[in-house]
């Protein structure tokens, strides 16, 4: 009668290979976010992105399946990590005023579209046409954050601070006036002189929209 000496350990990847993998995924996840932002679904190829990365194209099968669930992927990190952005910014000025509240998300705003350009660009190249991707976008990431930024702004025109008006609408804006104008960067540069690679741009831009949509000052406390 023999033993069998095979440790479950041993069945794991080693911690090395774990590494390699996640290695990996992060390649193709940072491939995929330019490649998809540039290009759009359509116009990317699993092998286009495979290239960027570095890898053996088999990979992106073995790690995500298929195109479609690595656009998810990808689009997940990018919209995760940009509400992550926005709910320290709440968190870290939640006993300030609602207008210094929502002044500081506007400027988190400004800061992750300038740091991550795909925020925008992903949501244009998919907006172009309805699809299975612009839904799950819509239900899973956008959806939530806007309705919550809704109330808010609602909040802020019952305090007159505000621009009256439509808040869905008002506050599309103020998104497409901080992370739709950066989208443009090289334009703006090349048309306007505008660097929107400098900081006092970025907080300008924010000063600005905070000026323009919120021109209201806080009642005096008793």
């Amino acid at each position: 009668m023999t033993q069998d000496h095979t440790s479950p350990v041993a069945d794991k990847p080693s911690r090395k290979q774990q590494q390699r993998s996640i290695v990996t995924q992060q390649k193709l996840l940072d491939a995929a976010i330019a490649a998809f932002s540039e290009n759009g679904f359509k116009g990317t190829s699993t092998r286009d992105i495979a290239e960027r990365a570095g890898v053996h194209h088999p990979l992106i099968t073995y790690h995500f399946k298929n195109k479609d669930q690595l656009w998810r992927a990808a689009a997940d990190r990018v919209f995760r990590d940009f509400r992550r952005s926005l709910a320290a910014s709440l968190e870290d000025h939640q006993k300030e005023s609602p207008k210094q509240r929502m002044a500081s998300m506007i400027r988190a705003y400004v800061y992750y579209a300038k740091s991550q350009p795909a925020l925008h660009k992903v949501i244009v190249q998919e907006a172009s046409y309805p699809s299975p991707r612009l839904d799950w976008l819509v239900e899973t990431h956008l959806k939530p954050f806007f309705d919550a930024s809704f109330a808010m702004f609602t909040e802020l025109q019952a305090l007159d601070i505000a621009v009256k008006g439509n808040p869905r609408l008002l506050f599309n804006m103020i998104r497409l006036s901080s992370g739709g104008l950066l989208a443009l960067g090289q334009e703006l540069q090349a048309s306007s002189g505008i660097d929107v690679n400098d900081d006092a741009t970025l907080d300008e831009i924010a000063d600005l929209i905070v000026s323009v949509f919120l021109p209201g000052k806080m009642p005096p406390t008793d």
